[in-house]
């Protein structure tokens, strides 16, 4: 890199700091730090992307941990560009997939796409922050362009990467496309001059290629800046939605309240990191305070107030604390509990949970029963096998998640 070496300021040394704050691996260090030392020096915002495929309509908190740090960069005064990959979703990503991912529509994906920057927004600050679509470039690339650009890297070092090699080497098919896909992702850090891209640890390799094929069409190469994965609120699996440890941040207040006071008092300090804006002394003062005896319920409450409030509002956060605590302090039932009509009597009692949205499938009800969690009208369920006639019933999965439920 062709900056001139000088002190390193206060300013630059901040810069660094919250970049480094709860990030898994920032490649390369000397580049990053020369890169933030020309931009103070010349006023110059750097340019930060995060590219996400719209391959579902919703994201939870485990997206908004690489959201975050975008917006801890944000605020220091460089240009966010939050880039949906329109066309990369046609092909999917394979990172970390075992099989061929099945391709999305174009009409499933701008489905997708149009709530993906309004979520976003949440976190992000709108105004500033510039919107792209991958299609812009990748289109008019064209089967020439392709050609080229599939030039400019090598079967063997495609091969290296982790997921292909498995399936290779365990007889599992990749389709050629699939290797397009690292090269599509790469090529959209040459179109967009990125000076970071920011991902996931599983995305590790995409943003590798990225920085050769910068160099390779003769741009700076950016640096790179991974994120941990999220654990769910199991404190096991990466937070998902398939999986049923998530807390979506369109979720109503109450729901994402709940869900967060739900947590291990462990996972609550790694959720604290990954989540939190407040400044990492303040987050090692409240856990030095719990380790010397103040209740960990305490910090918690905290944390849910300060999820629900940036996500809906600071009314709302303090009426989800009022809620929770008159629920389990005092036994009282939620009062915005929803109501769901269901048709079907006799009803299993499983497929009665999941068509009133209280569990995403028939094996998680099994689950939450076998487990003492499944409630109707107070009473605890016990039987797998039970049929519900028809009439009215509260039905209640866990400490959170309650509905009034008309069956017919």
């Amino acid at each position: 890199m062709n900056v001139e070496k000088s002190p390193t300021s206060d300013a630059v040394r901040h810069a660094m700091a919250v970049t480094l704050r709860g990030c898994d691996e920032l490649l390369v260090e000397s580049d990053w730090l020369a890169k933030l030392a020309r931009s103070e020096a010349t006023g110059q915002p750097l340019r930060i992307k995060l590219g996400l495929d719209p391959t579902a309509p919703d994201l939870h908190l485990g997206h908004t941990v690489v959201l975050n740090k975008l917006r801890q960069l944000q605020d220091l005064g460089h240009t966010v560009i939050f880039l949906i990959g329109d066309f990369t979703a046609m092909i999917g990503d394979p990172s970390g997939r075992n099989a061929t991912r099945p391709p999305l529509t174009r009409e499933q994906i701008e489905r997708n796409a149009t709530t993906y920057f309004d979520q976003a927004s949440l976190v992000l600050d709108r105004e500033k922050t510039e919107i792209r679509y991958n299609s812009e470039w990748s289109d008019p690339l064209g089967a020439r362009g392709m050609i080229e650009l599939a030039a400019k890297y090598t079967l063997a070092r495609m091969m290296e990467r982790d997921d292909f090699t498995k399936r290779f080497k365990g007889g599992l098919p990749i389709s050629v496309h699939e290797l397009l896909y690292p090269l599509m992702q790469g090529y959209d850090s040459v179109a967009l001059r990125s000076d970071i891209e920011l991902g996931g640890t599983d995305q590790k390799f995409n943003l590798l290629v990225g920085r050769e094929l910068q160099r390779e069409y003769g741009q700076e190469p950016q640096c790179i800046l991974t994120m941990p994965l999220l654990e769910g609120l199991d404190g096991v699996d990466k937070m998902s939605k398939s999986k049923g440890n998530y807390v979506g941040i369109t979720e109503p207040p109450g729901e994402m309240f709940g869900k967060l006071m739900s947590i291990s008092d462990v996972l609550m300090w790694r959720y604290f990191e990954l989540l939190s804006f407040r400044p990492m002394a303040e987050i090692g003062l409240l856990r030095a305070e719990c380790e010397a005896g103040r209740n960990p319920r305490d910090a918690k409450v905290m944390l849910a107030q300060e999820m629900v409030e940036r996500f809906h509002s600071r009314k709302a956060a303090e009426q989800a604390l009022a809620d929770f605590e008159a629920r389990f302090r005092q036994g009282a039932l939620p009062e915005d509990m929803p109501e769901v009509a269901l048709s079907g009597a006799p009803l299993g009692i499983a497929q009665l949970l999941k068509q009133a949205g209280l569990v995403p499938s028939a094996s998680e009800a099994m689950r939450n029963i076998e487990q003492g969690g499944v409630r109707i009208d107070g009473a605890r369920v016990e039987d797998k096998a039970l049929k519900l006639q028809a009439g009215a019933y509260v039905v209640q999965v866990g400490k959170r998640r309650f509905a009034r439920v008309t069956l017919g």
